[in-house]
């Protein structure tokens, strides 16, 4: 259970601040079903041909793009996932004017259909999906309903999706929005996020406002440095602050 006195305390830096930044993690979508990587019983932890950091890979990818795309399809793509009460409850701030940005490390889209506008999405989207070689747009329906690797209806070049895989570098332009939204903020509130992958881990050292919030289940290593750290699932925590 979620200490009172720790949720009054947020919603007094709530109160206190006109510029929220949101920077989440895996942890946001965990309610909603979708696992983290990186849990003890997280996609990591599971037994492949290949480790998943090698199928999810750049190299893999364009090596053996059949196995990719299953593995990609059976374990990254999770159609059934509704937002959760933390993506419910960051809408709700930036109904409120309070919350300016959600940069998120996830890739599933669940921000945008809870009803977030300026979602800054570091690793980028499953529903952004192009044709390598002219570009062309496709939704995720379209690499679902595919038999195999998905090919552009066009012109007949393989459909990538619009991820960050490894070895792949992130997006400049939005690196750059995520800075600026965190330099300009006066609360940083970090959630479901162990801050454990660089470089996105990196973006907090340009927050300089007053209130740094921290809502993990699990200790983090930037704990020492905020203001509040609650240790709860970060769904409940907001669910709250209604």
């Amino acid at each position: 259970m979620v200490g009172q006195e720790k949720i009054e305390r947020l919603k007094e830096m709530i109160a206190e601040s006109s510029y929220i930044v949101f920077f989440g993690g895996a942890g946001v979508s965990t309610e909603s079903g979708i696992p983290d990587f990186r849990s003890t019983d997280g996609l990591y932890h599971q037994k492949y041909k290949c480790p998943p950091e090698t199928i999810v890979s750049h190299s893999f990818y364009m090596q053996k793009t059949e196995e990719f795309y299953e593995f990609y399809k059976d374990k990254m793509l999770f159609l059934d996932a509704k937002p959760n009460e933390a993506h419910i409850g960051l809408a709700r701030l930036e109904e409120q004017g309070k919350l300016k940005a959600v940069i998120t490390q996830n890739i599933d889209g669940l921000h945008q259909a809870a009803g977030s506008r300026e979602v800054l999405e570091l690793h980028g989207s499953v529903h952004r999906n192009f044709c390598t070689k002219c570009h062309k747009f496709f939704d995720l329906k379209y690499i679902v309903e595919a038999e195999g690797v998905p090919h552009c209806d066009d012109c007949g070049g393989i459909v990538k999706p619009d991820v960050v895989l490894y070895e792949e570098g992130l997006d400049q332009n939005t690196m750059r929005r995520a800075v600026e939204h965190i330099s300009k903020a006066d609360m940083l509130i970090i959630g479901g996020t162990s801050l454990a992958v660089y470089p996105a881990a990196g973006f907090i050292d340009y927050f300089s406002g007053k209130h740094l919030v921290i809502i993990n289940k699990t200790p983090g290593a930037r704990d020492k440095q905020a203001d509040l750290v609650i240790s709860d699932k970060i769904g409940e925590v907001l669910s709250m602050l209604k």
